[in-house]
């Protein structure tokens, strides 16, 4: 559901197009940091029909930590994605030339960048990027869901011990402090299912907090996590509020 938000908040077609204008008849080269499963491109395919826009296919290029994350995110993708370099590293251990991307994104993809390495990492990020070109960055604000959940989920589970995820706050004041110049967009939407659906809760607050081990009855019974999970649960149904901004980034 994010990601489908994300490919509905904007005119990606025609964001694409433009893109494509600037660059002639050359092929867009696109970085994908922290690609997860390829969530956000098949979103584009599927629900911002980016396979029918007037452009030359787009070399696209895997980021992430995890060699099996790349793996499922190459075979996610299709027209007019085609896969393309894989560099499996940190967003602040990247090595690539200067300027090697028209495109930069990473969407819903920073949450464990450490705020002491997210300067290092924003600078690779900055580096990849083409003169002219653009980045983006979707990411949640401290006041949502994902950011507060996590942080109360430290100080039940964890005796407040553990970095809380960063926030989209953190990465604007990091990329001012840089003199990097951006625009930012808000989008709100509500995450959630029936209170009856149980089982599907439990794996959504454990998929937010990447811990398995820990039951939503677990949740539920510690005061840190119990009273803001209580007040999540309105008319029948379990609604996580979400407030994500959407900040692009002209290098």
């Amino acid at each position: 559901m994010d990601y489908s938000y994300l490919a509905e908040a904007q005119d990606w077609k025609g964001w694409f197009e433009a893109r494509q204008a600037e660059a002639g008849t050359r092929q867009l080269r696109l970085l994908d940091v922290a690609c997860g499963s390829g969530k956000f491109p098949a979103a584009l395919v599927r629900d911002a029909a980016i396979n029918t826009a007037s452009i030359r296919p787009v070399d696209y290029a895997l980021l992430d930590p995890s060699p099996f994350s790349i793996s499922e995110a190459r075979q996610a993708l299709s027209a007019p994605f085609e896969p393309g370099e894989q560099y499996q590293t940190k967003l602040q251990d990247l090595e690539c030339e200067a300027g090697s991307f028209d495109i930069v994104w990473a969407t819903h993809a920073l949450y464990a960048l450490p705020e002491a390495e997210l300067e290092d990492g924003l600078r690779r990020f900055m580096h990849a990027l083409r003169k002219n070109g653009r980045g983006f960055i979707a990411h949640a604000c401290e006041d949502a869901h994902y950011i507060s959940f996590y942080r109360r989920f430290l100080d039940a589970f964890r005796g407040g011990a553990g970095v809380p995820y960063t926030s989209a706050e953190q990465i604007e004041g990091t990329l001012t402090a840089m003199g990097v110049g951006f625009d930012t967009h808000n989008i709100f939407y509500e995450n959630g299912a029936s209170e009856n659906a149980r089982l599907l809760i439990e794996g959504y607050l454990q998929r937010c907090v990447f811990d398995d081990t820990i039951s939503l009855d677990q949740m539920l019974a510690r005061p840190e996590t119990g009273g803001y999970l209580e007040s999540c649960r309105v008319d029948g149904w379990w609604r996580f509020s979400q407030r994500v901004k959407l900040i692009f980034i002209r290098a």
